[in-house]
């Protein structure tokens, strides 16, 4: 394994502003890659915490994983959700480096600016995702010796969340045999695909709460449902991911194309159906993985970005593998986890939930309805807790979210937010980040 790179550069800020000097207040930034595997190789970028008042060493540190699988936390996760600046370069207000040192890592490889040198290399599964990440924090743990001691948190958002829950649990287990040193704290799990099958179910009634479906709709959403529901119910999970597809294009029929991603905006799809092979698999990716790489964000992460970090191989191309990650990943998307979120619990490690209200593909519903399978002892006394409104300063009137937790299980139902909710609602995002990480109540 070549050890962990790590190169310093010229700050994004400094970039955008076309400075040369660093000037105090940037985020001092780390990036490099990692050989989890012979021939395949994980990029990642590290942003040290950037607060008037505090030293990064005083600041928890976040692993921020994105969904797909297949998205790029160092593009997508960096300039359209929490990173120093946005995609227009501009310095984001509500950027997590306020609270916290940011680490992208672009997973599983073949993501954002990971790459495989061999095409048998994806990760086919989440084991195998949680392997390779497992490497990767004992080399990061290893080399960057300032972050072990400091409190290390996973934050994720879509199918990032499945992955977070396995790397969660693995890396309990790590540090408790001592093979990664690291002060690991919890995770939290953003809009979630834990359970696909929970999810699925859910996406009728909360349409036709939303009037977005009317009776017919209902029923034809609901009779597609069931069908994954069969085929999950006998272990079919490659066919179940191409009925996921089959009913997607039935909500999008019915309800004039909503966006899975927030029912108040509009999607628009690149392909109508066709004979194409593997049609559903290639929708699903479009949907799900590609609208991460829009044209804007692909120029800026394979133009400007590429060129700042110089160290991406010539061969390498943002997002040039993801459909590949997405498609080696297919038997694997509808397996549900909630028995690895029952083991983080049995554990003690702090799980938290947080839901955007107007996301679809993972509504709210779904993920309250996987949480009652829990088989957690403190199940009972957590759904008995009253949830307490909050607001994201204390002079605004308006309810952002809710929020109730017991023990080491919270839960964040955040308003007015859909699938990306940092992206919809900076300031609750930013809000919630430092309750989890215990800076504010």
């Amino acid at each position: 394994m070549r050890p962990l790179r790590a190169v310093a550069g010229l700050s994004l800020l400094a970039l955008a502003a076309g400075v040369i000097l660093r000037q105090p207040q940037e985020p001092k930034e780390l990036w490099g890659y990692v050989q989890v595997r012979n021939k395949a190789h994980m990029f990642w970028w590290l942003y040290y915490a950037n607060n008037p008042t505090k030293d990064f060493t005083e600041l928890p540190l976040i692993l921020w994983l994105q969904g797909g699988p297949g998205g790029s936390g160092s593009g997508f996760g960096n300039f359209e959700e929490i990173g120093p600046l946005d995609k227009e370069m501009k310095p984001r207000n509500t950027t997590w480096l306020q609270a916290a040192s940011v680490l992208f890592v672009d997973n599983p490889v073949g993501a954002g600016f990971s790459y495989v040198d061999d095409c048998s290399l994806f990760a086919k599964n989440l084991s195998a995702v949680v392997s390779d990440m497992m490497v990767f924090l004992r080399e990061f743990f290893t080399c960057r010796t300032e972050f072990q001691t400091i409190p290390f948190y996973i934050f994720s958002e879509s199918y990032g969340g499945k992955m977070a829950a396995g790397i969660a649990l693995a890396l309990h287990e790590a540090v408790q045999k001592g093979t990664i040193r690291c002060n690991f704290m919890g995770t939290a799990l953003g809009d979630s695909w834990i359970s696909p099958l929970d999810s699925v179910l859910s996406w009728g009634p909360y349409l036709y709460s939303t009037s977005l479906l009317d009776d017919n709709g209902l029923a034809e959403v609901t009779a597609v449902a069931k069908e994954i529901m069969v085929a999950i119910n006998k272990n079919q999970y490659g066919l179940a991911t191409e009925l996921w597809g089959k009913a997607e294009g039935v909500i999008e029929e019915n309800t004039d194309n909503v966006n899975f991603y927030n029912i108040m905006t509009k999607d628009v799809p690149e392909m109508k159906a066709s004979e194409q092979e593997n049609f559903h698999l290639i929708r699903l990716y479009q949907r799900h993985v590609k609208t991460m790489g829009k044209d804007s964000l692909k120029d800026l992460m394979n133009g400007p970005i590429r060129k700042k970090l110089q160290i991406i191989p010539d061969c390498v191309q943002w997002g040039g593998q993801s459909r590949q990650v997405f498609e080696n990943m297919a038997e694997d998307f509808m397996k549900p986890v909630i028995d690895i979120v029952d083991q983080l619990l049995a554990a003690k490690v702090n799980v938290t939930v947080y839901n955007g209200q107007l996301d679809l593909i993972v509504d709210t519903m779904g993920q309250e309805a996987w949480i009652r399978k829990l088989k957690w002892p403190c199940l009972a006394q957590f759904s008995r807790q009253r949830w307490k409104a909050l607001y994201v300063s204390p002079e605004s009137t308006e309810t952002a979210a809710f929020h109730k937790a017991y023990e080491n299980l919270a839960f964040f139902w955040i308003l007015k937010a859909g699938h990306m909710v940092p992206s919809d609602q900076g300031e609750m995002a930013l809000k919630m980040l430092r309750m989890v990480t215990q800076q504010q109540h």
